[in-house]
């Protein structure tokens, strides 16, 4: 080690600058891995009044996966309990209230049902969001867990103010 940091202090003594390698070898970086219980989840917290639900979508899922912590491992349950409020007052652009269908399937011939965004998010806000987040996560089991995690209410009120929830922004 005492011959690495030579390489590095004699550039700087003869006044060049050291190269990437001299650089690479004297601060080694570390990749870290982390183990489930490594990870203390926080709570955030999210009023959706206004925002357009696919910029609210695409910042709760990577707060769920936990891509916003440096310790991110993608097989580790590592993000974030999200609390998003005023489900029923979230931005949808354009036309999509009225143009853009949700469609599911009874089970039973002639089954399929189509209803606006717009019905959706009047009739239950919840479904709207979850879906949308829930599209947004990555496709395996671990996104069922993640998605566990999700807690989304049609109006300002909620039973989570005990865990002092963090406010999470949405650029």
């Amino acid at each position: 080690m005492a011959a690495q940091s030579d390489n590095t202090s004699r550039g700087a003594q003869t006044g060049r600058r050291p190269t990437r390698a001299e650089i690479a070898r004297a601060l080694p970086r570390d990749t870290i891995l982390a183990k489930p219980a490594q990870i203390q989840p926080r709570w955030r917290i999210i009023d959706a009044e206004g925002i357009p639900l696919g910029r609210l979508a695409a910042e709760v899922a990577i707060v769920l996966m936990g891509k916003h912590r440096p310790e991110y491992t993608p097989h580790v349950l590592s993000g974030d309990k999200v609390i998003v409020t005023n489900a029923k007052k979230v931005g949808l652009t354009g036309r999509k209230a009225e143009q853009r269908m949700k469609l599911r399937y009874t089970g039973y011939p002639g089954g399929q049902r189509a209803e606006s965004y717009g019905q959706v998010r009047e009739r239950k806000p919840e479904k709207l969001i979850s879906d949308a987040v829930r599209r947004m996560l990555p496709k395996n089991r671990l996104s069922r867990v993640m998605l566990k995690n999700l807690m989304v209410y049609g109006d300002a009120a909620h039973e989570h103010a005990a865990h002092n929830p963090e406010p999470l922004t949405v650029s």
